[in-house]
């Protein structure tokens, strides 16, 4: 598990292609130094495995399916990349709960300066979207962010200076594709809303949280 607070930035120093998948060698400082082979590290927001570690890098392979469903496929080597070790037990919870699973990706599709702040529209695919809620919690390329606003074909972020100064957000442009894992809660509030449906075991409907404010 993780909280969608960047640790540090990582350099791709090189990218080795299989048949359908990759193993990426990552250049890093900070998060290394109680990483151990077989350890969780978010990349952009990807959860991988380390198959090797040494002083100053460590490799991970990504998988078909990953490839398919994040934008990892298009890093390349001197790409940066959003760095993050799995949440020790005795860490504060600085973001939100993210899994390092990707729901998918979005494209985005305008950056405006907001006084001190910088706002990002992301647009996205309906099957991500409907998860997104404003005032809510998104993951964006690893980094957990707020959501000020939601249209019907995408959403918006406000993003500080901090994060900017300290992730790979603030080398994005329009167009640019960014990895998506939405809020883990309303996924789980989906699939127990929609099974108690069906058997009709329930009088807590769709209908009846809308009223109510949920």
């Amino acid at each position: 598990m993780f909280t969608g607070i960047v640790e540090e930035v990582g350099t791709i120093l090189g990218i080795r292609k299989g048949a359908r998948s990759v193993v990426l060698h990552i250049c890093a400082k900070n998060i290394l130094a109680d990483v151990k082979i077989g350890d969780s590290i978010a990349v952009n927001g990807v959860c991988l495995t380390a198959t090797s570690v040494n002083d100053n890098s460590f490799t991970a392979d990504v998988m078909p399916e990953t490839l398919s469903r994040s934008s990892l496929a298009e890093l390349k080597s001197g790409s940066y990349v959003n760095l993050e070790r799995a949440m020790a037990a005795n860490s504060r919870f600085g973001g939100h709960i993210v899994s390092g699973h990707i729901d998918g990706t979005g494209t985005i599709k305008n950056i405006q300066k907001d006084d001190n702040a910088v706002r990002y529209e992301i647009g996205t695919e309906e099957n991500v979207l409907k998860y997104i809620v404003e005032k809510g919690s998104v993951t964006i390329d690893g980094i957990s962010l707020t959501v000020t606003k939601v249209t019907e074909k995408s959403f918006l972020v406000s993003v500080i200076p901090h994060t900017l100064s300290v992730t790979i957000l603030g080398e994005k442009s329009i167009g640019s594709i960014v990895n998506l894992e939405n809020d883990i809660i309303g996924k789980y509030v989906e699939k127990l809303l929609i099974a108690k449906e069906e058997k009709q075991k329930s009088n807590i409907t769709r209908e009846y949280l809308a009223k109510y404010g949920f």
